[in-house]
């Protein structure tokens, strides 16, 4: 144990110290003359049991206190480059960053790491595993050994996608919108006359389907069975009364073999007036005989009819009975079942039901359209490109307007639809031959009750509804 503090060895070996200062290896060439105390005094440059003086890297030691008590270099032995080494052995071992070299030319780091000098003048890095000075580990990482956590962009994302969507769905409708509008066919429907009924509150409709084969093919009529009938008649009529309020639609039958006066031509059935004067007359007489002025006409051949349905995919209908119509192309059993468009376009026509043929046919008529306009306006069809598309360019092909109707109005149309509307007919009054016809005469009082409630947009009396 020569080499200990208090034995005043001379030799002077690398051996380690224990105790507080185990870390730090006395310099060699430390003796009698500049490295221990005999008695840990004042003369020595290391006191023995008593804590190394630890001088900053990078810096020297006072000259007071280098090499006192010999002339031995300061330091204790080794000379100023080991006193750096010295101090970041001391350091690193410990668990400390050593403090920052003062700045100014006597900060010159001239210390050696790992035995080779250091070049450069910035301060000495913390070893590997050491932690450096405020208590923040090495990497970033907390006391707890995680790294501290981004803020979570995901609710931005969120909000940046769902903008993106609703300005892509705008930039859609609104390019949807006028491509409809562009594309819709107008036909001179409604004019102004001597003695028009006055505007009534609400929104009225005439909607009319005819029996006009044009864009058919050969193959389509023999597949459709609708005859190769030349020109075009009305084979449906129903006048749509949309309320103001939140009232439910009324959706009326009017048969075309009804029994009314035509301007010009006496008195006849009404689909003899769109054969007279085409829609144009047609408007005229059934605004003269309800009284109520009308806002918008549209008209669906069989082709368009056909097209529709299969765009949306077949409509589902309930059948009362079993309907078998070689004319009509069908053969249907009783039940809800799934049509597509040549079938539901059978069904429609056909005349092989019912004592009274056309009342049959005007329910069926009724049932029809309302599944169709109803499941046309679902949002399983508005929002599938799949389905609306399809939708958009069969109606635009064979739907035809006034001049006044829009891509907007056939929408409001179809959500009124949806809601569930009261469907009924004319009232009957009788059924007589005239002129060697049968023809359909309304029963002119509670007709006139009927026409009267939707022109003053009020509910219709239950007791002149029927089914």
């Amino acid at each position: 144990m020569g080499d200990w503090p208090g034995n005043g060895g001379s030799g002077g070996s690398d051996e380690t110290r224990e105790g507080p200062t185990r870390a730090i290896r006395r310099p060699a060439g430390a003796g009698a003359e500049g490295g221990y105390g005999a008695q840990g005094g004042a003369e020595g440059g290391y006191s023995a049991g008593q804590p190394a003086h630890r001088f900053p890297p990078g810096t020297r030691a006072p000259e007071g206190e280098r090499g006192r008590g010999g002339d031995a270099p300061a330091g204790g032995g080794r000379g100023e480059a080991d006193d750096d080494a010295t101090v970041l052995q001391a350091y690193g071992a410990a668990g400390q960053a050593p403090p920052a070299a003062p700045s100014g030319d006597g900060a010159r780091g001239k210390g050696r790491v790992y035995g080779k000098p250091r070049p450069g003048q910035s301060p000495v890095r913390p070893l590997p595993g050491t932690q450096p000075a405020g208590g923040q580990p090495p990497g970033g990482r907390p006391p707890g050994g995680e790294r501290p956590r981004r803020p979570r962009r995901t609710g931005r994302l969120i909000v940046r996608i769902l903008a993106g969507l609703l300005v892509l769905l705008i930039v859609l409708g609104v390019g949807g919108f006028f491509w409809i509008n562009s594309r819709i066919n107008v036909v001179d429907s409604l004019t102004e006359y001597d003695g028009r009924p006055a505007a009534t509150p609400g929104e009225d409709w005439l909607l009319v389907g005819s029996d006009s084969r044009a864009g058919l093919s050969a193959a389509q009529r023999r597949k459709l069975a609708t005859g190769r009938a030349a020109g075009k008649r009305t084979d449906t009529m129903m006048l749509l009364h949309v309320p103001s309020g939140s009232g439910r639609p009324t959706l009326v039958s009017l048969p075309r073999d009804s029994y009314v006066p035509i301007d010009g031509h006496g008195s006849d059935k009404l689909n003899a007036a769109y054969a007279f004067g085409g829609p144009k007359l047609l408007a005229k007489t059934v605004e003269k005989v309800t009284g109520i002025r009308l806002d918008h006409y549209m008209e669906i051949g069989f082709g368009g009819f056909v097209g529709i349905v299969d765009a949306i995919g077949g409509v589902n209908i309930c059948v009362k009975q079993n309907i078998k119509d070689p004319k009509a192309g069908i053969n249907l059993k009783k039940g809800c079942q799934d049509m597509e468009g040549g079938t539901a376009l059978g069904f429609v026509r056909t005349r092989a039901t019912g004592a009274i043929p056309d009342f049959e046919r005007t329910q069926r008529q009724r049932q029809f359209f309302s599944a169709v306009v109803k499941k046309a306006a679902s949002p399983g069809v508005l929002i599938n490109p799949f389905r609306s598309l399809p939708l958009a360019t069969a109606a635009t092909d064979s739907v035809a307007v006034d001049g006044d109707t829009g891509a907007f109005d056939l929408l409001s149309l179809g959500l009124a639809m949806s809601g569930d509307p009261i469907a009924t007919a004319v009232p009957i009054g009788s059924l007589p031959t005239i002129n060697g016809a049968s023809v359909v005469k309304w029963d002119t009082e509670r007709a006139l009750r009927l026409f009267n409630s939707l022109a003053e947009d009020k509910p219709v009396p239950k007791d002149v509804l029927t089914k």
